[in-house]
């Protein structure tokens, strides 16, 4: 398996490019496979605990032969009730060996959901939703989370 620790996607190629989302995206997919070792055989929901975490929920949307759509997100209890947050969709290409956030959930933190709005660009909404999954899977697996078959 091709280790990704030396990777840094936003000094592989200039940041915001086409070539540097495609990086991003191949980067998200090992970090991915990390935390879900066994993607491509999963189907359901799962949960992830880890000491001094919030547990990770992991929900399967769609699996197909090429691809596995997935929910990714934390269970937040406050005292306005359950707070689900980053709550993103998630697709990951089996084939090509890429990952890609395809959405974050609407109960995002209004000053993120702005930035993002700022760009008008389709490639810059994907690159932003792309490094942050890209970082949140990097403190998850530095968290010992790991999702496997019951």
């Amino acid at each position: 398996m091709l280790l990704d620790s030396h990777l840094v996607p936003e000094t592989v190629v200039k940041p915001g490019s086409f070539v540097g989302l495609m990086a991003l995206y191949e980067s998200n997919y090992l970090r991915l496979l990390r935390l879900i070792p066994d993607i491509d055989t999963l189907d359901g929901c799962f949960r992830s605990r880890v000491a001094g975490d919030c547990d990770l929920h992991v929900e399967i949307l769609e699996l197909s032969r090429y691809t596995v759509t997935m929910s990714l997100t934390y269970h937040l209890e406050t005292d306005e009730g359950l707070f689900i947050d980053p709550d993103m969709t998630i697709r990951a290409y089996l084939d090509g060996q890429q990952a890609e956030a395809m959405s974050i959930g609407k109960q995002r933190q209004e000053s993120l959901r702005r930035f993002l709005c700022e760009h008008e660009r389709e490639l810059d909404r994907r690159w932003q939703r792309n490094i942050l999954l890209n970082k949140w899977l990097e403190y998850l697996s530095d968290q010992g989370h790991l999702i496997l078959d019951r």
